[in-house]
């Protein structure tokens, strides 16, 4: 294993080399890839150094044992090489799950897109729910959540609401919640108090920065009209809201959320560069998944991947079966422990590959 490491640690010296290079400073994408990678890396280097230290201080004890005649300094050396044994194997895993392949995705900020599905009023009023449930939770994280554009719905909730996430590592935690989320309770509206299923479906996409896509301005129709939500006079009444049409692939975003016309242009180009980069994406995660054959980052954007189930009080996450009875608290913003485990369920996916080349 030692001799892997090694490797790492060249990288690491290369790395740290790179990142103070005019050249590479000076090229604002290369120099973020650079710098990401030199702080997962010292992370790495932090557990190699006390994996190192361990093997030391075990090298150093059998030299005791083999050079001391002193029983009492032979019963150290023993003592010290017990405890380093029974550090190593936790260190060892610690260090392979460190080593899995980072997607360098997961550290862009995302758009948040949910749409009522099959159910009429109460799909858009648990498109409302979700889109609580989410600005909880990413208020718990520290992030920043701004609405970009939304579509309300007739009885309440939103026929549509697109809103932008940004803190650390925000797509790393929320890719999990892309698809279809499906809700079983009565409606408002039903006098018979029958249960009703319902659905909306949730994108999250990773902000695409400028230099990640290029868009030609050629191939955009840019419309101006009135928006239609809240907002006041000023905004209902002027061409405000725009809407764009990327020409080549028939790919629509717009936002009315902004008083000024010049901030909802630059917002519906930031959706639209994210559906365009999130787009190839997908294409790649369909790949890797058919790979390790896993559920948890399957390109399908359509698949059923959980249930909120009302009269149960009951949560299921069908990726990976598992099931909540805590229904309140989750639509309260309290899904960290959901993802956590949806993560935990990927890694043990790319350790395994990881684990044959040690």
């Amino acid at each position: 294993m030692l001799d892997k490491l090694q490797i790492v640690k060249q990288r690491f010296d290369e790395v740290s080399d790179l990142i103070i290079q005019p050249d590479i400073i000076s090229n604002q994408k290369r120099y973020i890839e650079i710098n990401k990678e030199y702080k997962d890396l010292s992370k790495i280097i932090k557990k190699i150094e006390e994996y190192e230290s361990l093997i030391n201080v075990i090298s150093e004890a059998k030299d005791i044992i083999k050079t001391e005649s002193d029983a009492e300094m032979i019963e150290m050396a023993k003592s010290e090489i017990e405890d380093a044994q029974s550090k190593i194997p936790l260190l060892e895993d610690e260090i392979k799950y460190l080593l899995i392949p980072k997607d360098p995705e997961d550290a862009k900020n995302v758009m948040i897109e949910i749409r009522a599905g099959t159910g009429g009023d109460e799909a858009s009023i648990f498109a409302g729910d979700l889109y609580k449930m989410y600005t909880k939770f990413c208020a718990a994280q520290g992030w920043q959540t701004e609405l970009v554009d939304l579509n309300e719905g007739t009885a309440g909730g939103f026929k549509e609401v697109i809103f932008s996430v940004t803190g650390e590592d925000v797509y790393g935690i929320m890719k999990f919640e892309s698809g279809t989320h499906r809700v079983q309770r009565v409606p408002q509206t039903e006098t018979q108090g029958r249960v009703h299923t319902s659905a909306a479906t949730v994108m999250v996409l990773p902000e695409a920065e400028e230099f990640d896509v290029e868009i030609n301005p050629a191939d955009v129709r840019v419309d101006y009209f009135c928006s239609s939500g809240p907002g006041g006079q000023s905004v209902n009444t002027t061409y405000s809201a725009v809407r764009l049409t990327h020409i080549p692939t028939g790919l629509v975003a717009q936002c009315q959320d902004q008083k000024s016309q010049h901030k909802n242009k630059d917002k519906a180009f930031q959706v639209l560069r994210s559906r365009l980069y999130e787009r190839e994406l997908a294409k790649r995660q369909e790949e890797e998944a058919a790979k390790r054959k896993t559920l948890v980052s399957s390109g399908d954007r359509s698949a059923k991947i959980r249930t909120y189930n009302y009269p149960q009080g009951r949560f299921t996450d069908h990726r990976i079966n598992l099931t909540i009875y805590d229904l309140d608290s989750v639509m309260n913003g309290n899904i960290f422990k959901i993802i956590e485990e949806l993560q935990l369920a990927e890694n043990t996916e790319k350790l395994k590959d990881i684990r044959d080349t040690f």
